[in-house]
């Protein structure tokens, strides 16, 4: 019988190398990986356009898509997830020296619907006491979908020919919850640092207070491929589980890795985040992070409703599939 061809829109991750490369293969299914575009392109021409089979996407867009009845559904299949402490950028003259100093300021912001900035807004909120409606929010793009911002939300679009960066570094702005490092501050800018200077730390405190290690991508499938081919979401994500397994061999060898304490590296993460920090499935942990960026984007005005997890992802029944490997199998 033949394969069912289907086109994903993602990352050229370690984690997804396996199965691009085809050491992994997904029973039954003949995968064509498009991964030469970024994020935000990606994100749009899914959320707007339906242009993939499979995509990798912003947790919030997919959020929103689907409270505003969008045919797509989703597998717990998280590519991307990063902490967001160390992306709160101050201009060093500004005069904040903490997170409730942003109060009452304009932070800048790439545009309002970005994960990062979705998770950041909500962290924010939640445990340093920064509402985020006492901020007037700079954007200097589009959204990626389409919503109207809840009164009382301050979302105003750039006028300024500098970029946000630019903006930051001059002091035209004090702070920036920025996705990416902005090129000044990678240049070595010193008008532009860090808010939690210490952010490793801060955010090794946060997840070992919360059991959270945000998901920033959720992987989302056409709801008319899931619902002409059941079996497609759970061997999508046997195939994405394997692949990211063969991942985590390779980075614990030494010899593979051009990284001179690598070994080092990969004992610390496992004695913080266990064997395996970018677990997929629908576990209480992941249930707990989807949650949190559910509700954080609610609270922000991108939803109009909180919808239970089991109606926004597959039923996908991996069982022990999903569980880590052992450290015999390294």
């Amino acid at each position: 019988m033949a394969k069912l061809r289907l086109t994903v829109a993602c990352g050229a991750y370690d984690i997804v190398k396996p199965l691009m490369e085809g050491t992994v293969e997904a029973d039954g299914l003949d995968l064509t990986f498009l991964t030469d575009m970024g994020p935000r392109e990606r994100h749009w021409r899914m959320g707007r356009k339906h242009e993939f089979d499979v995509c990798e996407e912003n947790v919030g867009a997919y959020y929103i898509i689907r409270d505003q009845g969008e045919p797509l559904t989703a597998i717990p299949v998280f590519m991307h997830r990063r902490f967001r402490h160390g992306f709160v950028f101050i201009n060093t003259a500004s005069g904040i020296k903490e997170p409730k100093d942003l109060i009452g300021k304009t932070v800048g912001g790439t545009n309002f619907q970005p994960a990062a900035n979705i998770w950041m807004r909500g962290i924010l909120e939640e445990h340093y006491g920064v509402p985020h409606r006492s901020i007037t929010w700079l954007v200097d793009r589009s959204e990626d979908v389409a919503f109207d911002p809840p009164p009382g939300l301050r979302i105003e679009m750039k006028t300024s020919p500098k970029t946000l960066p630019q903006m930051l570094a001059d002091g035209d702005i004090p702070a920036m919850i920025s996705p990416t490092l902005p090129k000044p501050f990678v240049e070595g800018d010193k008008r532009i640092g860090r808010l939690f200077f210490d952010y490793k730390n801060v955010e090794i405190d946060f997840f070992r207070s919360t059991g959270i290690f945000p998901i920033m991508h959720v992987t989302t499938l056409k709801q008319e491929i899931a619902d002409k081919y059941p079996w497609v979401a759970t061997n999508l994500t046997k195939a994405f589980e394997a692949s990211k397994l063969l991942a985590y061999r390779r980075i614990a060898n030494p010899r593979m890795a051009p990284l001179v304490f690598v070994r080092t590296a990969v004992e610390e993460q496992e004695q913080i985040f266990g064997k395996d920090p970018w677990a997929y499935g629908l576990t209480p942990a992941n249930r707990k992070n989807l949650e949190a960026v559910q509700r954080y984007a609610y609270q922000q005005g991108l939803i109009k409703k909180i919808t239970p997890l089991d109606e926004l992802f597959a039923d996908t029944d991996l069982g022990d599939v999903g569980s880590a490997a052992t450290p015999e199998e390294f």
